[in-house]
């Protein structure tokens, strides 16, 4: 693999080769300031030294802290007002499918503590539920198979 800087550059644009609204390249985009542009391609440089996996975990911690907060697992006062179980069940759900996806290229040392997570939210819906939902048809079930307490 060779050491050279990579200089290809990816673009979005229509059937006529015209960026879309909103998906100019910063460089050209007119009345754009250059320290803008020198920020948002310091922001790119940052990313890409971030390893997949970080990111990956990152974002199913990320979907973990909304999922509990719909559950009402929140540690403010006003947890209860905060719970939503149809949007936790979605985040779940996505949490579920994501989590599956990502395990086999994130390793199990990274994966296990995701499923924990994963199940302890899948009981927490489960115990929030007035009316829980059968073994095998909770909030991300269909890809982790029934989580039992």
């Amino acid at each position: 693999m060779s050491d050279a800087p990579r200089t290809e550059r990816y673009e979005f644009t229509d059937d006529h080769g015209t960026a879309p609204a909103g998906h100019e390249h910063p460089a050209e985009t007119p009345g754009l300031p250059d320290d803008a542009v020198d920020a948002v391609q310091g922001q790119m440089r940052d990313i890409a030294e971030v390893p997949a996996v970080e990111v990956i975990t990152t974002a199913a911690v990320h979907l973990m802290s909304a999922a509990a907060v719909k559950c009402g697992l929140a540690a403010d006062e006003d947890a209860e007002e905060l719970k939503d179980l149809d949007e936790a069940r979605k985040l779940i759900t996505a949490l579920a499918g994501f989590v599956t996806a990502a395990a086999p290229e994130i390793g199990s040392q990274h994966a296990g503590p995701l499923r924990d997570g994963l199940k302890s939210l899948q009981l927490a819906f489960r115990e929030a539920s007035p009316f829980p939902d059968a073994p095998g048809a909770g909030p991300g079930e269909k890809f982790t198979g029934p989580v039992y307490g």
